[in-house]
């Protein structure tokens, strides 16, 4: 059988791998929806879990011998990281390359030259790339900006409306429709009680707040519109770690979030980045973060993906189904 390109994206919350022919052509798809970050699980159980969602999307394909092997993980933040997951995955792939998430999905959303990516799903990376061929990844420096984070502030932004701290929100009826409860304070005993029944997936709730927002609902477009600029300025600030904040270049915007159909968070990041940087634009890649893996390991191949090769792998992606943590949860 003719050797396939391995790509696995890693993240918090599900692992996806992506099995393709030279030719550009995906023939087998992985999903494990748990956490593959070592931080979160410890080495092992992120080895495990990266390896599930391989074998899956290899086993699709009719388990090919593999030719080039890249892995693009969350947690593979420092040096020390990239060695750790390096050693226990070359055990299967030894020439696999290990690279963080974000430089993955800078190499799907801006495939050269100078740009920057916002990658934004339950918790969002920034990467960026200079004129030189640099790259600077946002890893710990990342505030909590993602869609959990959404929830999160949503869910405290009803607690304080009913406790009269702040105005009433529309927020309110939305969570508790969306949830099945009748009051905050079921939901409230839900998200903080004992046991395994806690609910513990915030995330969930981010289209209801982008939904808000955009309707001009105040208490969601301040969440939104607040996050939108944090996201902004730390994009302008991998800009500036490559130098690239004075020239003209790409934001990338990509994930399951930014595939909203509003304009609030978009508007806002944009209005962040541009404040120091005013001459970048934003693009909209045809290929989702995940894809970045396999692409990395096209380039470790020496195969361009341009022209037909480009062509078919972007044909023969699976649907957005596979890459959307919470499938319909984001309006678009």
């Amino acid at each position: 059988m003719a050797k396939v390109l391995l790509g696995v994206d890693g993240g918090n919350t599900k692992t996806i791998a992506l099995v393709a022919r030279a030719d550009g052509t995906v023939v087998g798809a992985g999903r494990v929806t748990e956490c593959a970050d070592p931080y979160a699980v410890g080495l092992d159980r992120a080895v495990t879990v990266i390896l599930a969602a391989a074998n899956e999307a290899l086993t699709q394909a009719g388990t090919p011998p593999v030719g080039s092997a890249a892995f693009s993980l969350a947690g593979a933040d420092w040096p020390e990281d990239v060695a750790d997951l390096g050693r226990a995955l070359h055990i299967y792939w030894p020439e696999a390359l290990v690279v963080n998430d974000g430089i993955g999905a800078l190499r799907a959303a801006v495939p050269d030259g100078p740009g920057v990516v916002v990658a934004l799903g339950t918790g969002a990376a920034t990467a960026a790339r200079g004129t030189d061929g640099r790259t600077w990844h946002s890893s710990f420096w990342q505030e909590p900006q993602g869609a959990r984070e959404l929830g999160v502030r949503s869910l405290q932004a009803v607690y304080r409306a009913e406790l009269g701290i702040d105005q009433p929100t529309a927020l309110t009826e939305r969570v508790l429709a969306r949830l099945g409860e009748e009051t905050v304070e079921a939901v409230l005993h839900r998200a903080t009680r004992r046991g395994p029944s806690r609910w513990r997936e915030p995330a969930a709730l981010a289209g209801l707040v982008l939904d808000a927002a955009e309707e001009g609902d105040p208490a969601a477009f301040a969440i939104v519109h607040e996050q939108g600029l944090s996201l902004g300025r730390t994009a302008l600030a991998a800009a500036r770690k490559v130098g690239i904040d004075g020239l003209q270049f790409p934001v990338a915007l990509c994930g399951g979030v930014l595939r909203h159909r509003g304009s609030v968070l978009e508007e806002a990041l944009l209005s962040g980045i541009r404040s120091g940087a005013p001459r970048a634009w934003p693009v909209r890649p045809p290929l989702e973060p995940a894809a970045g893996a396999l692409l990395l390991a096209f380039d470790r191949a020496g195969i361009t993906v341009g022209g037909e090769v480009g062509e078919r792998l972007i044909a023969s992606l699976p649907p957005d189904a596979l890459f959307d943590t919470h499938p319909g949860s984001i309006p678009v």
